[in-house]
């Protein structure tokens, strides 16, 4: 669950860079909402980590800063490759969310209840983000994403 509050603090903060240099109104709306339900799923992960009496990563001031300058950047690329990166990254965070659920114990349904509703809005921020012309991002950007995500998700497991 550390794993995942981490993505969350991450999550949050790439769309807030975002939605700062996002060029479009519309687009900008759509980034805070999101950005306001991973503040709700950072939430969660954070009060269900004190129910398993774990704690968060100590890497998250690290994660925030370097997803809020991503996010940021993104933004300044203009609002369709914002948009696609934000595809991408729902994409590859819906599938370590469904990855992970299979890994969890049969008898933890609340981390598992948790976990799908996540999921479930990952799924719906991606497809907003498509919906609204996210373009399709060069298969090297997307490697880099997932080698990126990697390195996160160990650096947050061990500390």
């Amino acid at each position: 669950m550390r794993v995942n509050h981490a993505g969350e603090v991450a999550a949050q903060a790439l769309y807030q860079g975002q939605a700062l240099t996002a060029k479009d109104s519309g687009v900008t709306h759509a980034l805070r909402h999101a950005a306001d339900e991973e503040m709700d799923h950072l939430a969660w992960c954070e009060q269900r980590l004190k129910e398993l009496d774990g704690r968060t990563s100590l890497l998250n001031p690290l994660w925030y800063a370097g997803s809020f300058a991503i996010g940021a950047l993104a933004g300044v690329l203009g609002d369709r490759t914002s948009l696609g990166f934000i595809t991408e990254t729902e994409k590859q965070v819906e599938s370590h969310l469904r990855g992970h659920m299979e890994r969890l114990p049969a008898a933890d349904q609340r981390s598992r209840a948790i976990l799908e509703q996540m999921r479930h809005d990952e799924i719906q921020h991606g497809a907003a983000a498509a919906s609204l012309g996210g373009e399709e991002l060069p298969f090297w950007l997307r490697g880099a994403m997932r080698l990126t995500s990697r390195v996160m998700t160990q650096g947050s497991y061990w500390l």
